[in-house]
C-alpha cells in the first residue's frame, strides 16, 4: 500500500513538474498596486477547512496553469465527532499537512468569470495527521459498534477510546475548485477533493463494563477489537476527504 502511495505521489509531482516545463505563455500585466512586475503572477491566501487552518503561496504559470505550495495544520472541526462503523465518536484533532498542487484552469482564457474560475487540482501532500477517539457509553444508554447494538443497563457504563493517525504519510491529491476575484485583486476560494493516504494507524481500547452482550452475541471489547480490524483494512478508510474556504489576494 505504501509503494502504491509513493508511485501516485511521484507521478502527481512528475505532472507538476511537466506542467511548468511545458508553460510557454506567462502571464504579465500591470498590478494595481505598485509591487514589483515580478510579483504579478504570485497570489497568497488564507484557508480554512477539514485539513486545518494556514495559507498558500500560488504563482500563477499561464492562463491555464498555477503551482500552490500550502501549510494546513492545527485543530479544526465542524463537529468535533467521527462516525465510523455507526459509531460516533468525539475526536481531538492535530492536523499537519504540507502540500503542492497543479492547479488546472481548463476555461482559463474565458471571457465568462465563472468558467474562467474552476480549476483541477492534483498533486501531493505530507501528511502527519492525529485524531483523539472517545466514546463514552453511560448507564441505560445505545451505541453502535462495529454494525451491533450495545445497550447499557441503569448500573453499567464502559468507555471506547484510542487513536487513529496517519503518520508521515507521503500521498497524492486530486480535487475540484473555483478560485474567483469578488474585488480588484481580491478573491475566494472553495477547494473540495481527497488524498490517497491507504489505511490509518488505530488503537481502540475499552474500559468499564465492555463484557455487556450485543444484538449479535459479541461483547462491546470483541466488536471494538473488530472495527479497529475494519478501519485498517476497508478500502473505503484508504481516503482523506478534504473540504476548504478561504480568501486570496494577488499582487
Amino acid at each position: 500500500m505504501k509503494a502504491l502511495r509513493l508511485i501516485l505521489a511521484a507521478g502527481a509531482l512528475t505532472a507538476i513538474a511537466g506542467t511548468t516545463f511545458a508553460a510557454d505563455e506567462q502571464v504579465v500585466k500591470e498590478s494595481v498596486y505598485a509591487f514589483p512586475s515580478y510579483l504579478d503572477p504570485v497570489s497568497v491566501r488564507a484557508e480554512v477547512g477539514t485539513t486545518g487552518y494556514g495559507g498558500a503561496i500560488s504563482y500563477r504559470v499561464n492562463p491555464y496553469v498555477a503551482l500552490s505550495l500550502g501549510y494546513n495544520g492545527g485543530d479544526i472541526s465542524w463537529s468535533d465527532e467521527l462516525k465510523i462503523d455507526g459509531t460516533k465518536y468525539d475526536m481531538d484533532m492535530d492536523n499537519n499537512n504540507t502540500y503542492l498542487n497543479a492547479e488546472i484552469y481548463p476555461w482559463g482564457a474565458s471571457q465568462n468569470t465563472f468558467a474562467r474560475s474552476l480549476y483541477v487540482a492534483a498533486g501531493v501532500g505530507y501528511l502527519d495527521n492525529d485524531y483523539g477517539l472517545t466514546k463514552n457509553v453511560g448507564g441505560n444508554s445505545l451505541v453502535k459498534v462495529n454494525g451491533e447494538r450495545f445497550t447499557t443497563s441503569s448500573t453499567q457504563s464502559a468507555k471506547i477510546d484510542g487513536t487513529m493517525s496517519y503518520d508521515n504519510n507521503i500521498s497524492p491529491y486530486v480535487g475540484f475548485g473555483l478560485n474567483t476575484p469578488v474585488y480588484k485583486n481580491i478573491g475566494v476560494f472553495g477547494e473540495v477533493g481527497a488524498y490517497y493516504t491507504g489505511n490509518p494507524t488505530v488503537s481502540l481500547k475499552t474500559s468499564g463494563d465492555d463484557q455487556i452482550i450485543g444484538s449479535n452475541g459479541n461483547t462491546l471489547e470483541s466488536a471494538v477489537e473488530k472495527e479497529q480490524h475494519n478501519i485498517e483494512n476497508k478500502s473505503k478508510y484508504e481516503w482523506m476527504p478534504v473540504a476548504k474556504v478561504g480568501m486570496s489576494f494577488k499582487f
